[in-house]
């Protein structure tokens, strides 16, 4: 707690550190410890000065399944007595191996805003009706754009076969209902900059020259060779490409902003797969 009575609060990413800023509102003063869109998450060196802010925390929110291990070597040498952890993975039941990328999953992001909010009770009872407020303001009103254009996606190209750089895009594509064809291992291999297997490149190469996918998806933030390659390729045959990014951007976005953007331009490439 801090002097002036603001919880403070420290996310190790700031999608869900936004989040978390929208439920505090006013009572909640909430510090993303990784906040550039060209910093990779997985492979963050923490600073002297991120190991302060934890340290000084009442609560910590970590994305957990393997996506930030600096986190919690941060959050074990700086502890605080009765400091609440979030882990996101813990939450929604997913253990390292498993896809990390949960704010992807409009039913994870749901439970950790049920769970963000739980917490500021336990931390600030006083509080309580304040946060319940703001959970349902944030529900009803924030995250209205980002519900209906879900909805709609979902209704109008359920089934569309898509394809994809990375398994980021995984969680999404269940939700809207799209049949995501990239094989799995080549999805998991790029997220994690591993190099994918030759059998799972033909395959890729093969399903954009076919045209077996109507729309390509890309995360912008780590095109490597082969996405690149891939890409240009999906354009050059008139795959209509849409891209995603892992973290806030712009960086001055809130959270239903920036999905809300990538749902649009999904939305439109998929329309335009349609008239094909």
């Amino acid at each position: 707690m801090a002097p002036n009575g603001v919880l403070q609060v420290v996310a190790a990413e700031n999608f869900w550190g936004n989040i978390a800023s929208q439920l505090g509102g006013s009572r909640v003063h909430v510090t993303s410890v990784i906040t550039s869109p060209a910093t990779d998450p997985h492979d963050y060196e923490p600073t002297a000065a991120d190991a302060r802010t934890i340290a000084g925390a009442p609560m910590v929110i970590a994305n957990g399944i393997g996506y930030d291990p600096w986190a919690q070597k941060l959050i074990a040498a700086n502890p605080v007595p009765g400091r609440i952890v979030l882990n996101v993975g813990d939450l929604v039941g997913i253990k390292p191996g498993g896809n990390p990328h949960r704010w992807y999953s409009p039913t994870s992001v749901q439970q950790v805003i049920d769970a963000i909010v739980q917490d500021y009770g336990k931390l600030e009872p006083k509080n309580g009706n304040y946060f319940a407020q703001q959970k349902t303001r944030f529900e009803t009103k924030g995250l209205a754009q980002y519900k209906r254009l879900i909805a709609t996606i979902r209704r109008k190209y359920h089934g569309v076969p898509v394809g994809a750089s990375e398994s980021i895009f995984a969680p999404l594509a269940q939700t809207l209902g799209l049949k995501l064809v990239t094989p799995p291992s080549f999805l998991k291999a790029i997220s994690e900059g591993a190099e994918p297997t030759a059998a799972d490149k033909t395959t890729v190469d093969r399903q954009i020259a076919d045209g077996k996918i109507k729309v390509w998806v890309f995360n912008s933030q780590n095109s490597t060779p082969d996405v690149k390659r891939i890409t240009d390729a999906a354009r050059q045959r008139g795959i209509p490409v849409t891209t995603i990014t892992e973290t806030l951007v712009p960086v001055s976005a809130t959270f239903q902003q920036w999905q809300s953007h990538q749902l649009q331009a999904l939305a439109g490439a998929l329309a335009q797969a349609k008239v094909r």
